[in-house]
């Protein structure tokens, strides 16, 4: 590029060498700004994603570590788990082994001592069987021979004794509930028999004749005491008794369960004595 000779002398102006170029300005400090901004607005952009990145790797590393230290706490808990089942295992053994030990001694004593009384009833037999005759010898007891003890045959009987110290209010209500529509339909059922019998055995009858005659009116309008106290009204009666009584049998038994089990906490509950039938 070369000036020409009529170039200001603020802003020259240039060409590229040959002539008949364009004529190129120079850059402005706004320009300049502007790419220096840009530069460094990448920068911080290129330093952000580096911390970004650095900062994934760090927790790719940390989460790593961290299933690492699972799997090495799950391998230790699985090994001291197998040692603890071996060591239980090779206990177990060694108490079957002492036990059928002391159950081989106990056998071999109980062999020896028999040994001995065996030998002497023999000796004591043979002796009786020689000084006298069948019948005495089968009369007089050997020698060595011990009575057969009186609680050898008897059943010892198991007892335990428990303690009832909580009662389930929702079992109570639902038995006690039914209980009580089973009680509500006898109670119905029974009214309705007596007043059939009543009525078969002629007793209305008679309450109307004795009505009658005591008001002494024979002409007027006959008295009768079912218009008063008849079968539906009676058993209407009865049933709404037997719906009372339901929901208060059921209310009570609830109410008794809960204040058993409040009574259970502070006094311990009522102690049964359970026995096993010899």
């Amino acid at each position: 590029m070369s000036e020409r000779r009529d170039d200001g002398p603020l802003a020259p102006r240039r060409t590229l060498q040959g002539g008949g170029g364009p004529v190129l300005p120079p850059p402005s400090p706004q320009q300049d700004e502007e790419q220096r901004k840009a530069a460094e607005a990448q920068a911080a952009k290129e330093a952000r994603e580096e911390q970004r990145r650095a900062e994934k790797d760090a927790s790719r590393r940390e989460r790593e570590a961290k299933a690492e230290e699972r799997r090495t706490a799950k391998e230790s808990a699985r090994l001291e788990k197998q040692r603890k089942a071996e060591q239980d295992r090779v206990a177990r053994e060694k108490a079957d082994r002492e036990k059928a030990d002391r159950e081989t001694a106990d056998r071999g004593k109980d062999q020896q001592s028999a040994a001995p009384a065996a030998a002497a009833g023999a000796a004591g037999a043979a002796g009786a069987a020689a000084g006298s005759s069948s019948t005495t010898a089968g009369k007089r007891p050997a020698r060595g021979a011990k009575p057969a003890s009186k609680s050898a045959g008897r059943a010892r009987t198991r007892k335990a004794r428990l303690r009832l110290t909580q009662i389930d209010a929702w079992s109570v209500m639902k038995t006690s509930f039914l209980l009580s529509i089973a009680l509500g339909i006898v109670l119905v059922v029974a009214v309705a028999i007596v007043w059939a019998v009543l009525g078969a055995a002629g007793v209305w009858d008679s309450i109307n004749s004795i009505v009658q005659q005591s008001v002494g009116n024979a002409s007027g309008p006959q008295f009768d005491v079912t218009d008063y106290v008849g079968t539906s009204r009676v058993l209407g009666f009865t049933m709404i008794v037997a719906v009372v009584d339901v929901i208060l049998i059921t209310a009570i038994a609830t109410l008794g369960a809960f204040l058993y089990n409040l009574s259970a906490a502070l006094l311990g509950g009522i102690e049964v004595t359970l026995a096993e039938d010899s």
